[in-house]
């Protein structure tokens, strides 16, 4: 089980994903010690666009600055377990894969890489170039879990949320929590 986890919210269309994740991880606060929360600016705009206006207020979680290298996670001494970013832009996920460490979200991921605990990006991309490609083999082969926001329908969704939920049940999933979803050959 997850104690402490990281959220990284990235500037890439997709803010549902986001949304999505908090809104769950706030039912399953019986299965973590804390969760932190940091955006970048384009994340906020991202939000902004398509969902509406941010308000921090309606989550359970501490909010941190992208430039706030004083917040816990930026040291491995505060032990976070799991670290997820989602949306990952491709910009984001190539900072990290070269250790460009100048915000909070992409030093946090250096943080978990380097202390070999799980870091769960949820790419959101299409198409990907070779340079993505490659971005994304450096990151797996450092210990990072590529989870690409792409959805399932062997359950039948019906609504956009239940398709974005396929994706955030699975990132759920490999972060450790226990949840109640459509599991493949239950149907």
């Amino acid at each position: 089980m997850a104690n402490r986890i990281v959220v990284g919210i990235g500037g890439a269309s997709g803010s549902i994903y986001s949304k999505r994740l908090l809104d769950r991880l706030a039912g399953l606060a019986d299965q973590y010690e804390a969760v932190g929360v940091v955006m970048t600016k384009n994340a906020y705009t991202n939000w902004q666009l398509e969902i509406g206006d941010w308000d921090a207020q309606a989550y359970p979680f501490t909010f941190f600055e992208n430039d706030d290298f004083s917040a816990p996670f930026a040291s491995g001494s505060a032990r976070y377990d799991t670290m997820i970013v989602c949306p990952c832009s491709m910009g984001l996920l190539g900072r990290m894969a070269a250790g460009i460490s100048n915000d909070l979200i992409s030093r946090s991921a250096d943080v978990v890489l380097k202390e070999r605990r799980k870091l769960i990006l949820v790419a959101r991309e299409t198409p990907l170039s070779l340079i993505h490609l490659r971005n994304m083999s450096s990151l797996t082969e450092a210990g990072a879990i590529i989870c690409p926001a792409v959805p399932s329908f062997y359950a039948k969704p019906k609504t956009i949320d239940e398709v974005v939920d396929t994706v955030v049940e699975r990132v759920l999933d490999l972060a450790g929590l226990e949840v109640d979803a459509e599991r493949w050959g239950t149907q």
